[in-house]
């Protein structure tokens, strides 16, 4: 006897409380093995596809494309243990899934079995209404017709939110409630389902049918308690000639934009920060670098890129001013030095900025740090990185120098100390040797937490940043 499971959202790790459903991979009567993904999700870190844990029918899809879930809410129904013999024809073919459940919640975790061939079930229809329609958030799809005897009847009114049945909207019996989430809302808000005629198949009430009846039930307690002198609606604003004037646009702050207006407003509020910084003469830089690409040939590999150089150039003024890789235990107002450097860069995708991070930098030359940077970078144009590989920072290098622009005050990536700012490299006016020459010059900026350390240490470290860009042969000392 086959049984129906609900697949939640996981706890997607680091934190993470929502996420917005970008597209579905499986429709309502696909077959899915165990850890097939499901569903491409955005968090504030990363897009990510989440696999389910069982294996059998798709019954019930959970949410539109487009609209956010919290940890913990309904993602799909799977009918484990069915089979669709309905649609094998002549040939009563069947397909079972085993009844277990891996448990993986990322792809590339838990037991990695190969995703199968989906066979869409051609349920058969009643009236006029598909089952294999994407499901509001509130409600689940009609079962098509190899798991309807699988899934779960409909919950009466009285049996979800505590009322009595009885008549309905001049109707004998109660109404059609499916899901849980519906049964809560009503109940947060005292809604009476009785009194609610449902849009859905059959009169099945929808999320949509409580949030309007939320709605009126707001408006007719303002309109009850609003002063009879108090204006009913304020007037439209106009503009010269009587127009009115456009309405200002609301952008939502979720996903990335959302991380990182919170990581950033954090970092203001609980960061006591300073700003130093320096011009360099990247010449000598710049050269050594022809140099290096120079010797690998047409065909030696990668080219080392600026960033990577200092990338390297940062791991090596850490390992000489270890205060600026820290961070500050507020609870226990204690300063917590770390023992490895895991390097974060500032990347600008379609999806905004994420700071991908190099894992033990300072382990690595500058020939590896280009090569990881050169992969993670690939990896979040394409929306593909993992939460795992945009945490865990200690220090961030930001090179806003690519979008053509001097200096900048950068703002500490929480809760790491220090981040180095670095800007375009340009030919200027620079004295050279007594004499008047043009160079090339950056502007190197360091913000960095005052709480961990004070100007000395923090101008120490800019100053030897800049002495490497320099004359890059500084670095021997510490290869």
């Amino acid at each position: 006897m086959a049984q129906v499971l609900e697949f939640k959202l996981p706890d997607l790790g680091e934190g993470l409380t929502e996420a917005e459903i970008v597209r579905w991979l499986v429709e309502v009567g696909d077959v899915v093995a165990i850890d097939q993904p499901v569903v491409e999700v955005e968090t504030a870190k990363a897009m990510v596809e989440v696999p389910c844990p069982y294996g059998g029918v798709v019954t019930a899809r959970f949410g539109e494309e487009g609209s956010e879930l919290p940890v913990g809410a309904p993602l799909l129904t799977v009918a484990v243990g069915a089979t669709d013999a309905s649609s094998s024809g002549s040939d009563g073919a069947a397909a079972e899934e085993p009844s277990g459940g891996s448990g993986n919640v990322l792809v590339g975790y838990g037991t990695g079995a190969p995703a199968v061939r989906r066979r869409r079930i051609r349920p058969e229809r009643v009236g006029a209404t598909a089952a294999t329609a994407t499901v509001p958030a509130s409600a689940p799809a009609p079962v098509p017709a190899a798991a309807s005897a699988l899934a779960p009847a409909p919950v009466p009114v009285g049996e979800g939110n505590g009322q009595a049945n009885g008549q309905v909207n001049g109707r004998q019996g109660p109404v059609a409630v499916v899901s849980p989430l519906v049964r809560r809302l009503a109940r947060q808000h005292d809604i009476d389902l009785r009194r609610l005629t449902g849009s859905g198949p059959d009169g099945l009430i929808l999320r949509a049918d409580v949030d309007s009846a939320i709605r009126h039930a707001g408006e007719a307690t303002e309109a009850e308690t609003r002063p009879a002198a108090e204006p009913v609606a304020a007037e439209t604003p106009t503009v010269h000639g009587g127009a009115a004037a456009p309405a200002a646009e609301r952008i939502p702050l979720r996903g990335v934009r959302g991380a990182v207006a919170d990581k950033l407003s954090r970092s203001r509020s609980e960061i006591p920060d300073a700003t130093c910084w320096v011009d360099a003469d990247a010449t000598e830089l710049m050269a050594a670098r022809a140099a290096m690409n120079a010797a690998s040939g047409p065909s030696g590999g990668p080219k080392v890129s600026v960033l990577a150089l200092l990338a390297r150039i940062c791991t090596a003024a850490l390992a000489r001013y270890p205060e600026l890789n820290s961070t500050v235990d507020t609870a226990a107002r204690e300063i917590v030095r770390l023992p490895g450097v895991h390097l974060g860069f500032a990347a600008q995708t379609e999806r905004g900025l994420v700071v991908p991070v190099v894992r033990d930098a300072h382990t690595r030359n500058a020939e590896s740090i280009g090569a990881e940077i050169a992969r993670l970078t690939e990896l979040a144009r394409t929306g593909k990185l993992s939460p795992a590989q945009l945490t865990g920072g200690t220090f961030t290098l930001n090179n806003y120098g690519v979008f053509g622009v001097d200096g900048s005050t950068p703002i500490i990536n929480h809760p790491e100390a220090a981040m180095l700012g670095v800007g375009r490299i340009m030919p200027k006016p620079w004295v050279h040797n007594g004499e008047l020459a043009v160079r090339q010059v950056v502007q190197l900026s360091l913000t960095f937490d005052h709480r961990v350390c004070d100007g000395g240490t923090a101008g120490g470290f800019l100053r030897y940043v800049a002495d490497c860009v320099e004359q890059p042969a500084v670095l021997l000392r510490t290869l």
